[in-house]
């Protein structure tokens, strides 16, 4: 089976545009920084550190707290997404087969591939998320509720509040090409 190269390698040789000036540096700190948004949804905790508007599209970056028992439920997307794990553990679900990924440890899924995660230990455990291209800190941010920092939980819904916010996902999930595949 032949693979496609996407890789800037593969591409022939041009030159490289111009530095475009109207984009600035930016630093984030997480620990520190009061501007940054700070998403709860499903039970864990996204910091948006780098969005769409910051990479040009390109990716976004998302600091993720996982309470035990935290993690999102089945998925797919049409994009590429990873994790490092800073902290803790997650068992990952990959196409039906769960592995266990420790600290020091990256997880790449690959755009459409059916994966969850679990933080399956007593401690928490905490993720930094990449995203390419950008899009889904905007989903985060419209079916998640805004809480006061990088650990604060997010408020436990009551049954109603849990309905919508399951109506809304699966509303919005198409728009950012993502498949809800399970509770």
């Amino acid at each position: 089976m032949q693979m496609n190269d996407p890789s800037i390698t593969s591409q022939p040789a041009a030159p490289l545009p111009p530095d475009d000036l109207q984009r600035d540096l930016k630093l984030t700190r997480q620990e520190t920084d009061p501007a940054l948004p700070h998403i709860g949804l499903v039970g864990d905790t996204y910091t948006l550190l780098l969005t769409g508007q910051d990479t040009n599209g390109r990716y976004c970056l998302i600091d993720m707290h996982i309470p035990p028992g935290g993690g999102p439920p089945p998925h797919r997307h049409d994009f590429e997404e990873s994790f490092t794990i800073l902290q803790g553990q997650i068992e990952a679900t990959f196409r039906g087969k769960k592995t266990v990924v420790k600290v020091g440890e990256t997880v790449s899924i690959p755009a459409n591939a059916p994966h969850s995660f679990t933080n399956t230990s007593s401690q928490p455990a905490r993720l930094l998320c990449i995203c390419s291209p950008a899009g889904q800190e905007e989903f985060f941010t419209q079916v998640g509720v805004p809480v006061s920092s990088r650990t604060s939980p997010p408020p436990k819904p009551d049954k109603a509040t849990q309905a919508a916010f399951i109506a809304k996902a699966q509303a919005l999930a198409p728009k950012y090409r993502t498949e809800l595949l399970g509770p």
